[in-house]
């Protein structure tokens, strides 16, 4: 598990020193594991009205961050339902000569809340994906409370009951998600985000551990970006199964370079 804290501007290198301060202030502010252990990677991006866009990045090595249960301990079960836990906060500093020290301000993920917190990463991812397809249902039941499940909950789309009504099949496969259409400089457009109808069926069931199971099987299968004829527009397939698609609506084809 690495922290990674990404600033942006438009300006100068002064700029620059100051985001790049700031985010290590940010990392800093989540151990994982051992203190002062977890690594960690840092972004400034300038972006410069008339010169060239650059990317500044800086590293810190770390010996943690990796979210293995200790022995006894029990393994995170992504099928089963978010657990809201509640950590004392504050990053815990070794103790010096023996006498504790006061806890700085932070979040510390201890190895006792590793499975429990291998739970809450895996299904943030799940619920990221469930709401790339407009899937609101699907994106409650992998939130806590604290999360915001229940601003999830009542909003659903066609394709999650029976009807099926906003799925495409594209470069050979079927997808389930949702349409948006807007103007992108004058021209409408139609974007269709979603994810392979077999894996979204089993993250709608509640089957975490199977999705991903299979997406990794087939992680270096998967990814794909190719012109789909019928579609008539570039598609985009990720390693995880989502997938994006644009294409311009009927009446505004133009010819492909």
């Amino acid at each position: 598990m690495i922290p990674i804290a990404t600033k942006g501007n438009h300006s100068n290198a002064a700029i620059l020193a100051g985001q790049l301060a700031s985010a290590s202030a940010h990392a800093e502010a989540v151990h994982i594991g051992a203190w002062n252990e977890t690594p960690s990677l840092l972004f400034s991006t300038e972006l410069p009205a008339g010169g060239t866009l650059t990317v500044h990045a800086l590293q810190a090595a770390g010996r943690d961050g990796l979210l293995a249960v200790p022995s006894g301990g029990s393994r995170a079960d992504l099928d089963s339902d978010p657990v809201q836990e509640n950590p004392f906060p504050g990053i815990q500093p070794p103790r010096d000569g023996g006498m504790a020290r006061e806890p700085v301000p932070g979040c510390h993920v201890t190895p006792e809340y590793f499975g429990w917190f291998q739970q809450v990463l895996g299904h943030t991812a799940a619920a990221g994906l469930t709401a790339f397809t407009g899937s609101g249902q699907g994106t409650a039941r992998y939130l806590t409370e604290r999360q915001g499940n229940d601003r999830f909950d009542d909003f659903e789309h066609a394709a999650v009951g029976s009807v099926q009504d906003i799925s495409h099949r594209l470069l050979g496969r079927a997808y389930a998600g949702t349409d948006h259409v807007f103007r992108l400089n004058g021209p409408r457009v139609e974007a269709f985000s979603g994810m392979d109808e077999q894996l979204f069926e089993l993250l709608m069931a509640g089957k975490a551990e199977e999705y991903r199971v299979r997406v990794h099987a087939a992680r270096h299968a998967r990814p794909k970006l190719a012109w789909d004829k019928k579609w008539d527009g570039p598609v985009s397939v990720h390693a995880d199964g989502s997938v994006l698609a644009i294409r311009l609506l009927p009446g505004q084809r133009v010819k492909r370079s």
